[in-house]
């Protein structure tokens, strides 16, 4: 918004961005709008980069010369509606970007012509001269395109001035028509020529004028105070230099024979497309079909649209039949209330007809017509109920274009259609068909039109329509997009707001050739059944109409409102075939890697292991420390492989277990339980062994039984202390050979944490003592220290005194 400070108003300004061909730059356009302010004269702060001004519905009643200096770029300026009664074209002269000027609607009454010589539009029309404003400057404006001019008196002298000049249009608008100098229009150079004529304004002398001066001709106002001439004048009238080939009359209000003085003038002229809009025509008639000449004629088509009834003194029937037996190629009456329509019993020429806006029925049909080369029938917004009569009716002609929206159309499975193969192109929109229909369609149709009729779904017994192109099924109560099964060619299909929740899968493989889809404004049902339909935009050459912003979710509620393109389906969790895969090929895989742990690693040792360890683990909580103390029997439990047998038996016992049994040792063989299994006799051997020997050789370490006894010998469930285990190396034993679940053994081996079995005899002395110094312990002794303490405890707590007793005058 911009202050204009002289005189305190508000005028809008628009910035807009005119497109030039693609190797020059964009150029900034700005439009300032003043009109409809009461502005009494133009605002002097324009902004200078204007390039149009609308200053129209004012007051203006002057222009001055300096009024549009600052906006030399200016290129439009609309000034009409305003009360400007002079204008100086001199006011322009430093606007020589000015292309587009309208004055229309003003009280001009003279006009000082200056060059401006990149005008096109000038617009005079509508003003108050009293003769046409032109002089010789205006034959010099080379480039004006469109010219509108005005004047109570219209002069062979005023045209001459501008003959020379070749315009697209001339519109004359006139307040008042005093005077017109025939053959004054002929002179003109124009394209096209619109006339509006002031009321009460005999008109005829200007048609017949207009029909020699250009290609187009429109007249607009025509009422009845006309003066027609009588048929035989109008044999008599010279029309050889006619050039109109298509007459349009606008406004139209007659008597009946008036205009059918008018449609029989004009059927002998060379017009070829007659159009009359907007006409009110009653009155009794004297002139009916039989009175009108029919011969020596280049008329094509004949339009009567927005047709008015004052009073009926006529028989319609008589109008109808006027028409029809003109024998012309189209024929166009619409929005006439028209109740029925007649034709001769005789074959006519008609290849269009458009009756389109009235209220004709399905009596139409039944009567017998015949249209050997119709081929476009046009009946939208009547009244017709039964599709099978107007197959009937169509089975007879060529017909290619049928146009039957907006009726009150349905078809029950016990009528007979039957349709002409040339039936392309057919608009069966805003009915009442349901199903059904396509029960009653030609077989050969390519264009369908369907939308917003009752249908619910597609059968699948229907015809095959193997030509169908495309087809607009919009605005029904379909569940599931239909199948291409019976449409093999379909390339376009419009299913927009129906009830679908999740198009079938039967679409995305039976549609291949369908490339535009538009599917927008359903209720979306977004779970994987939807995942198929989301990816065609993505992975198929389907151009979806509407995406993303009309394809959201319905459901679930969670879900309401997002967009197709935004909701993840997770490929595993929506593809039954692949989620069974991936399970197999992770079992599979797990299945390899628990095979291979077994193998490599031994791992059912381990969980053996595992199982005993945790057994006696909640054992060991339910029984204290002292407990376990208290059930130590035997100085050590002596674990080795039974191929070393020889030397435990014959060397490491005898050298241990003297005479008087200094050292108790825990044999498997000589202390094994029956009653208990062979890990829960190794489990209570280490139990009551204040330490464990372990034999090492080769063997031992292939023996199953020797790594048991070493795992929970290692493991120290049941001592405190850490040097509870002793090794003996009997043999040299290869790394390599030690198995991976026994890695602390080999960590000790490394360590040589261990009592090696001397080669030389020599020094076998040394070995023993060692070994016996490694073992030695007073197990009674340490027995009755653990009951003497506990005894002590509980006299403390009875006696409520304190008693120091010393843990050496116990032993």
């Amino acid at each position: 918004m911009r202050l204009i400070r002289n005189i305190y108003i508000f005028c809008s300004i628009v910035m807009t961005v005119e497109g030039k061909a693609p190797e020059l730059p964009e150029e900034r356009e700005l439009m300032t709008n003043c009109s409809n302010m009461s502005l009494r004269k133009v605002p002097a702060d324009l902004t200078p980069a204007t390039t149009t001004l609308d200053l129209s519905y004012n007051l203006l009643f002057q222009l001055q010369s300096s009024d549009f200096h600052s906006v030399s770029k200016l290129k439009v300026l609309i000034l009409r509606h305003n009360r400007i009664q002079h204008l100086n074209l001199k006011t322009f002269e430093f606007n020589q970007e000015l292309r587009y000027l309208d004055l229309s609607n003003n009280r001009l009454k003279s006009v000082t012509w200056y060059l401006l010589a990149g005008l096109r539009y000038l617009d005079l029309s509508f003003n108050d001269f009293d003769t046409m404003p032109i002089c010789e400057e205006a034959g010099n404006m080379s480039h004006l395109e469109i010219l509108g001019l005005s004047g109570a008196k219209i002069q062979k002298s005023d045209f001459q001035k501008i003959a020379h000049l070749h315009l697209n249009t001339v519109f004359l608008g006139f307040r008042t028509l005093s005077h017109y100098e025939e053959g004054s229009l002929p002179i003109l150079n124009t394209t096209k020529l619109h006339i509006v004529l002031p009321m009460d304004t005999n008109f005829w002398v200007l048609l017949r004028d207009g029909i020699k001066t250009s290609k187009i001709l429109e007249m607009t106002n025509i009422d009845g105070k006309s003066q027609f001439v009588s048929y035989e004048m109008q044999r008599n009238i010279s029309l050889e230099n006619a050039k109109t080939s298509v007459l349009l009359l606008n406004k139209v209000d007659l008597l009946w024979d008036d205009l059918f003085h008018i449609l029989q003038f004009v059927w002998h002229t060379s017009v070829e497309q007659f159009q009359i809009q907007n006409v009110t025509f009653g009155g009794k008639t004297y002139l009916d079909h039989n009175s009108f000449d029919y011969s020596n004629t280049v008329m094509r088509t004949i339009k009567l649209e927005h047709v008015h009834f004052r009073v009926f003194y006529i028989q319609q029937d008589n109008i109808y039949l006027l028409l029809t037996k003109m024998d012309i190629e189209n024929l166009t009456i619409s929005n006439a209330q028209m109740p029925h329509m007649l034709f001769p019993n005789y074959p006519t020429k008609f290849q269009y007809l458009n009756f389109a806006n009235n209220i004709l029925t399905d009596e139409l049909f039944k009567r017998t017509i015949q249209l050997p080369h119709l081929k476009t029938l046009i009946l939208n917004s009547n009244k017709l109920e039964t599709l099978s009569l107007v197959s009937c009716f169509a089975n007879n002609t060529p017909l290619e274009h049928l146009d039957l929206s907006q009726n009150l159309l349905q078809h029950k499975n016990d009528e007979n259609c039957s349709w002409p193969e040339t039936v392309v192109n057919m608009n069966l929109s805003y009915n009442k068909l349901s199903d059904s229909v396509f029960r009653c369609l030609p077989k050969d149709i390519q264009i369908l039109d369907l939308n917003n009729n009752q249908i619910q779904t597609v059968p699948k017994e229907t015809i095959h329509l193997m030509a169908l192109r495309e087809l607009n099924i919009a605005f029904n109560f379909l569940t599931d997009l239909p199948g291409c099964s019976h449409f093999s060619r379909l390339s376009i299909l419009n299913v927009e707001m129906n009830l679908i929740l999740s198009p079938s899968l039967d679409f995305v493989q039976s549609c291949q050739g369908v490339k535009t889809l538009n599917a927008g404004r359903n209720p979306f049902r977004c779970t994987c059944e939807l995942k198929n339909f989301i990816q065609l935009e993505t992975y198929s050459e389907v151009m979806m109409v509407g995406w993303s912003d009309s394809y959201t979710c319905e459901y679930p509620l969670n879900l309401r409102g997002t967009r197709l393109k935004d909701v993840h389906l997770p490929e595993l969790s929506c593809n039954t075939a692949l989620l069974i895969v991936t399970i197999v090929v992770i079992m599979l895989v797990l299945g390899l890697a628990v095979a291979f742990c077994c193998l490599h690693f031994d791992l059912p040792w381990y969980f053996r292991m595992l199982g005993q360890c945790t057994q006696t683990w909640h054992r060991v909580r339910k029984t204290t420390q002292e407990q376990l103390k208290r059930n130590v029997r035997f100085h050590a439990f002596i674990s080795y492989s039974e191929h070393d047998s020889l030397w435990v038996k014959n060397e490491l016992i005898p050298n241990l277990e003297k005479e008087d049994g200094s050292i108790l040792i825990c044999l498997y063989e000589r202390y094994f339980d029956p009653g208990k299994s062979i890990s829960e006799n190794i489990v209570s051997f280490i139990e009551k062994s204040y330490k464990s020997i372990f034999v090492l050789s080769p063997n031992f370490v292939q023996n199953e039984w020797c790594h048991y006894e070493f795992y929970f010998a290692h493991h120290n469930l049941f001592h405190e202390n850490s040097d509870h285990i002793i090794l003996i190396l009997l043999e040299p034993i290869p790394f390599y050979c030690i198995p991976t679940r026994c890695h602390k053994l080999k960590t000790l081996l490394e360590k040589k944490a261990y009592l090696e079995w001397p080669k030389d005899r020599r020094k076998c002395g040394l070995f023993w003592a060692n070994l016996r110094v490694a073992i030695n312990v007073n197990i009674s002794a340490t027995r009755e220290m653990y009951e003497l303490q506990t005894f002590t405890e509980l006299n403390e707590e009875s006696r409520g005194s304190t008693v120091s007793l010393m843990r050496t005058d116990c032993l």
